[in-house]
């Protein structure tokens, strides 16, 4: 008799980072989400408002207007996953072959002329979608921000809670396991009890939660009879690694958070930024994240070990804008690390904002990875603020390899 696999419970838990995420490497434009500058193409360094500049740049805070009243994002929240290979869709068909396996070959000591030839046949469906989810991939990432902004004159200054982090999972299947499978289906073998237990098949999943506590403060400064604003968020941060790596036919979604495959870190870190309008119309900036670099290692889970790599991502940015329209590019001078088992990534984007009505905003952007690491994405969204006080925020991002994401937002001026 065949041990039931528990294929079916393969996919989601690691797929998803929403799973184990009161939050979540930033595989968005930074390590935050933003539904005005992802919807931008990923800008903002040089473009945010001063409500939102504590996530992008905290020296552009100083730019708040003496009307400006205190601003809070309660809450901005996104993801965005990318799955070229439909691993997920896959998976969840592999589940139905694999029940419908195990049950006919439970069934095939019983009555073996009737159900032999449906072992065959199932064994033979099995090792197929073994082949199609071999190496495949998937990966995502998720983030949430809460910010309270109080701008003045002197020293604006807002306090912020973000968590964003990444998920990775990858099929490892062994040829071994389809060749064995297909020797059923071809009647060279038969089912043998105990044989699972030399299956080699593996889940492989890399999470990552990182949790950002932080007080930003800014200043504007005049150089040599021109303006220059300042701005550092010193911030706590909170890390959270997942390693989980098991047989896919004992995978179990409960085991994922367990102590086993999860360890955690505590530092300090810093963001830092500066800008400056050259005249009326154009504003440049310079953000730096996480300017202390970091190396936290996963625990080592079946032999397997990894390495989170948190380093500086150091961005400069330029705006155009007028009373109606906003135009912005960021390019990072940085790569942004993950894992080290993970491709680099290094990001581009350009956006513009256009305000149709005092109270309606209209925004598209495009974001590519220049190290061709991860999918280029097209950005679009809104903003609808009645009487400048309720500001709701929405975001889609699309590209190739099945890649998609959502950002939604909510501040609120008082």
């Amino acid at each position: 008799m065949v041990k039931k696999f528990k294929l079916n419970r393969f996919t989601r838990p690691v797929v998803f980072p929403v799973l184990f995420l009161a939050p979540l490497s930033a595989l968005a434009a930074g390590n935050y989400y933003d539904a005005r500058n992802d919807a931008m193409g990923g800008t903002g360094v040089a473009s945010s408002t001063y409500g939102t500049a504590v996530l992008a740049n905290p020296a552009l805070m100083t730019k708040a207007q003496p009307e400006d009243d205190v601003s809070i994002i309660l809450p901005a929240a996104g993801a965005q996953l990318t799955d070229k290979h439909k691993l997920i869709d896959k998976v969840d068909d592999l589940s139905d072959s694999v029940d419908r396996y195990q049950d006919i070959a439970e069934q095939a000591p019983i009555s073996p002329i009737t159900n032999y030839p449906r072992v065959r046949a199932a064994a033979g469906d099995l090792a197929s979608q073994l082949r199609g989810i071999k190496g495949n991939k998937a990966w995502a990432t998720a983030g949430a921000a809460v910010a309270v902004t109080v701008p003045n004159e002197v020293l604006p200054f807002a306090f912020v809670a973000k968590a964003y982090g990444t998920a990775h999972v990858t099929a490892n299947v062994s040829q071994g396991d389809i060749d064995y499978l297909q020797r059923i289906a071809d009647g060279t073998d038969f089912p043998r009890p105990g044989a699972q237990d030399s299956l080699t098949s593996s889940a492989l999943g890399r999470g990552a939660i990182v949790y950002d506590y932080g007080v930003a403060v800014a200043h504007e400064f005049n150089i040599a009879g021109h303006p220059v604003s300042f701005g550092i968020t010193p911030k706590i941060q909170k890390t959270y690694l997942y390693n989980y790596s098991a047989s896919v036919y004992n995978y179990d979604k409960s085991d994922f958070t367990k102590g086993r495959y999860k360890n955690s870190n505590t530092g300090f870190n810093m963001d830092a930024g500066a800008a400056t309008d050259l005249n009326d119309n154009w504003t440049l900036g310079v953000s730096a994240q996480n300017l202390i670099a970091r190396d936290i290692d996963t625990r080592e889970v079946n032999g397997y070990k990894d390495t989170y790599q948190i380093r500086p991502v150091v961005t400069p940015g330029v705006s155009y804008h007028t009373e109606r329209l906003t135009a912005a590019l960021d390019v990072d001078a940085t790569p942004t690390k993950r894992f080290k088992t993970v491709e680099d990534s290094q990001y581009a984007g350009v956006g513009a904002e256009y305000r149709v009505l005092d109270w309606l905003q209209l925004r598209a952007g495009y974001r590519a990875d220049m190290k061709s690491n991860d999918t280029n994405v097209v950005t679009a969204g809104f903003g609808v603020s009645p009487f400048n006080k309720v500001h709701l925020d929405l975001a889609g991002m699309r590209g190739n390899d099945n890649t998609w994401g959502a950002v939604a937002q909510l501040n609120f001026t008082f």
